[in-house]
């Protein structure tokens, strides 16, 4: 009876460092260390180019900072209206037209003198004009506008000053991005458990990706997070023989997160519930879906409930259930009938090209242009392209190949592979579906919408298998060396082709660096 009684001893204690090991990345104190470190280094990143770059960027920032507004103050719009006085009153005072023009534009060829400096009735007269001016953001999902409007009342509880709390918003995605890559670490210690070099990899990617909507206020800076937690908390469900009710909640309700931050993530959603139904079904054919049939009923109901009230609610005040309706009529979109989706260009090996080109650049380095000029430097913008297609392309080879990966690794492998390419065909749907109007981006000449932020909900299934395809491009020799040589180069590549881009941000006239040495002056 003795050893009867030790050996359950033995097993509870087995399943309770069981327990504790799926909470944290199965890895030792120095990769640990590591990740502290790149985390460190992101949030510097992110930190440093957001003070570079002055407001307000040419990805709408204006109009996702009035959301954050209105949000503070617990608005939340029920119709497509004006910015209000509070935000316009700074985006006239504190915005910066280095963006979308050039000294040229000016006389002399020169910028003027920013406008704090200028007398309060020009920038009285330059608010109005926001004022009048429509915010088509206004029924984007909310819980970005909910988080950083709260983080904005904060910042006012500090006291903080006008141009302060500008800059105080963009300071939540500092805390966001360390987020992330750690997130990106203990996704990867779940999917490669045994592979210290890919294991570190996919941090290290997340890291250094020179992804500029991490130095602006954008919705988009909450979709790594939210479906980044929804992707590994399906994998860890996947694993467990009997999950609890509490991690099943947690990832349905990660997932309805997802949604409800951008909806482009939406179809990431639908793929996450497809994945969740088939792991029922293959619980069900291996006999074990009663023990799990708790935990996968609460990550449904925590997925779909919060995501049902929102479209209920844009039904009812808006008449629209993703709100989306009326943003495309404010620019001018208008849904083409099925017929005439096919002659576009898309369809062509030219066209196609061009649309994964553009994406995977924008992808990787984002979309903000300096004197109407994109920050780009070609040879990397070439990397960007041919590599997006070359490492997951050998990762999908290695999947369709049986017996190169373990199960559990293909199936969460397959699962972001999926996830990118749903994103993909989401934008290269919404580029056929409609007919472009007056709008600069995207227009009847140029029908592509290639906005790689919309793919930040996939930020995270994307390093995995960038970093699995560049480990088995390495598959020739067991030595670790080439494989850390390889990713040094390619973080040592986009490190710096994004400060040789972005290098003319720093001598602006209007960015933070400059606003902190004037009041220093004075």
């Amino acid at each position: 009876m003795a050893p009867q009684i030790a050996s359950l001893g033995k097993l509870r204690h087995g399943i309770t460092h069981e327990r504790v090991a799926r909470l944290l990345p199965s890895s030792g104190p120095t990769e640990r260390r590591w990740v502290a470190l790149l985390c460190l280094a992101a949030s510097l990143r992110v930190l440093v180019y957001s003070a570079a770059f002055p407001f307000f960027d040419n990805v709408d920032e204006q109009h996702h900072y009035d959301l954050v507004v209105r949000y503070s103050h617990a608005q939340i719009p029920r119709k497509l209206e004006g910015f209000t006085s509070e935000s316009a009153r700074s985006i006239a005072r504190y915005g910066s037209p280095e963006y979308i023009h050039a000294p040229s534009d000016y006389p002399g060829g020169a910028y003027p003198a920013p406008s704090w400096t200028l007398p309060a009735s020009v920038q009285t007269q330059r608010a109005l004009r926001w004022e009048s001016t429509i915010n088509f953001e206004a029924h984007a999902p909310p819980l970005y506008y909910g988080v950083a409007g709260t983080w904005l009342q904060l910042g006012k509880a500090l006291a903080l000053p006008e141009v302060a709390r500008l800059y105080w918003i963009r300071l939540l995605n500092v805390p966001l991005i360390a987020a992330v890559v750690w997130l990106a670490f203990a996704t990867a210690c779940a999917v490669f458990p045994a592979n210290r070099s890919t294991r570190l990899a996919v941090p290290t990617l997340v890291a250094f990706i020179p992804q500029d909507t991490f130095y602006s206020i954008q919705s988009d800076v909450l979709s790594p997070l939210c479906f980044g937690a929804a992707f590994l908390g399906l994998l860890r469900l996947a694993r467990a023989d009997a999950p609890s009710k509490q991690s099943g909640g947690a990832t349905g309700l990660a997932a309805a997160c997802a949604g409800l931050v951008k909806t482009s993530n939406l179809p990431l959603v639908a793929l996450w519930g497809i994945a969740l139904l088939l792991d029922a079904q293959r619980r069900l054919r291996a006999g074990t879906l009663r023990a799990a049939a708790p935990a996968l009923g609460w990550a449904v109901a925590l997925a779909a409930l919060p995501i049902i009230a929102w479209l209920a609610w844009n039904a009812i005040a808006l008449g629209d259930f993703t709100g989306a309706a009326s943003k495309a009529a404010v620019l001018g979109w208008t849904p083409k009938p099925l017929r005439e989706w096919w002659p576009h260009p898309l369809f062509t090996a030219s066209g196609a090209r061009l649309f994964w080109t553009e994406l995977t650049v924008s992808f990787w380095r984002g979309e903000f242009v300096w004197h109407r000029q994109p920050l780009a430097v070609p040879a990397a913008d070439a990397f960007y392209a041919v590599s997006s297609a070359m490492f997951p392309g050998l990762a999908l080879l290695c999947l369709l190949r049986a017996g190169t990966v373990r199960e559990a690794q293909r199936r969460a492998l397959w699962l972001a592979f999926w996830s990118l390419l749903v994103s993909v065909a989401f934008l290269a749907l919404l580029s056929i579906r409609f007919a472009f109007g007056e709008t600069f981006y995207p227009s009847r000449q140029h029908p592509y919408l290639t906005s790689g932020r919309l793919l930040s909900g996939a930020l995270i299934p994307f390093a995995l298998l960038y970093a699995f395809g560049l480990e088995r491009a390495f598959a020739w020799t067991r030595r670790e060396w080439p494989r850390i040589a390889a990713l040094a180069a390619v973080v040592a590549l986009i490190t710096l082709s994004e400060a040789i881009a972005n290098r003319a941000v720093f001598a602006s006239e209007y960015n933070g660096f400059s606003l902190l040495a004037g009041s220093l002056r004075r």
